[in-house]
């Protein structure tokens, strides 16, 4: 690990003046990625900024009847919220489904948004990676891709989205609250927060230098049954292979996000107009652009009998 300085942010408005100011600068919370990302070299920040003090860890309704959620709230926290089991149980069992209890004890509810990729290529400096080092190469492609993109994907790129918290916001319609050093503030809509990869798969998200995540906004609840189910090699402490999470209503209608298959959480809207007609078609309109290889096809087929398995829980 690299030699770095480090600040305890006294306010909002310090933190992303010193962040905006520093392009090396990156903030810290819980740090159960960016640490190890340090450790491995792979991130190197020659200043971090503790934000822990900044009393963003509270969980709010909303004048609109949604719910608000500072972006330091505990991954324990919110899953164990009253509310959010109520109404948002999509999201409750989502961020149970992921990591260990140790490490939801201290990752935020930004972090998770923001965690980077878990591809092998990524963490191993001796490999060729666009993500870690723009321009060298993908590893991946024509590497070992079982656990790879099969959608969204590009020639420089086919990492996925390790966050399983992020398939269940996307599901819900969440919106990120941010704020900039000059003082500007954005509400972005979660669809558009995480980037696909292109030819910058190094821009993970679409936030600016400095500009820092206040709270992340969820809508009104919309009843339904809430599902989230995650197929992995191994029962715990694994990232999915796929994994899909699903609101559907008492009519067979519904939304569905996938994970494990993309660079971001997956969602194809005009899909979910198929779910009357079966998860085969479903599933096809879901996954209407993948380009698989040959090691990771079966995801196509994983993703349509995961839908086949939520929609038969949904019915009963």
């Amino acid at each position: 690990m690299r030699a770095f300085s480090y600040e305890r942010a006294s306010s909002i408005e310090a933190a992303v003046t010193v962040a905006a100011s520093n392009p090396d600068a990156k903030f810290i919370a819980g740090g159960t990625n960016l640490l190890d990302l340090m450790k491995l070299e792979i991130e190197a920040p020659t200043h971090l900024i503790d934000v822990n003090g900044l009393g963003l860890d509270r969980i709010e309704p909303t004048s609109e009847g949604g719910l608000r959620i500072g972006s330091l709230v505990r991954n324990t926290d919110l899953a164990a919220d009253e509310t959010v089991r109520r109404d948002y149980g999509l999201l409750s069992r989502a961020l149970v489904a992921g990591a260990s209890g140790q490490l939801r004890n201290k990752a935020t509810t930004a972090g998770n948004l923001l965690q980077r990729t878990r591809c092998p290529y990524f963490y191993d400096p001796n490999q060729p990676c666009n993500k870690r080092q723009p321009g060298s190469g993908c590893s991946a492609i024509g590497g070992y891709t079982r656990q790879h993109a099969v959608v969204g994907t590009s020639d420089d790129c086919i990492a996925t989205h390790p966050s399983d918290m992020a398939i269940a916001m996307r599901a819900l319609d969440a919106t990120i609250e941010t704020v900039a050093a000059d003082g500007r503030h954005r509400s972005i809509a979660i669809a558009e927060f995480h980037r696909l990869p292109g030819d910058t798969p190094h821009i993970d998200t679409v936030l600016q230098q400095g500009e820092f995540i206040t709270a992340i906004v969820l809508p009104p609840p919309i009843g339904g049954k809430h599902i989230y189910r995650k197929v992995r090699d191994r029962a715990s402490y694994a990232f999915a292979l796929i994994s899909i999470g699903a609101v559907i209503q008492p009519d067979g209608t519904g939304r569905i996000a996938v994970g494990g298959v993309a660079h971001k959480p997956w969602r194809v809207e005009g899909a979910e107009a198929l779910l009357s007609n079966g998860a085969r078609e479903t599933a096809r309109g879901i996954l209407a652009d993948a380009r698989p290889t040959e090691q990771n096809r079966f995801k196509i087929d994983l993703v349509e009998r995961t839908l086949g398995a939520v929609l038969a829980e949904a019915r009963g």
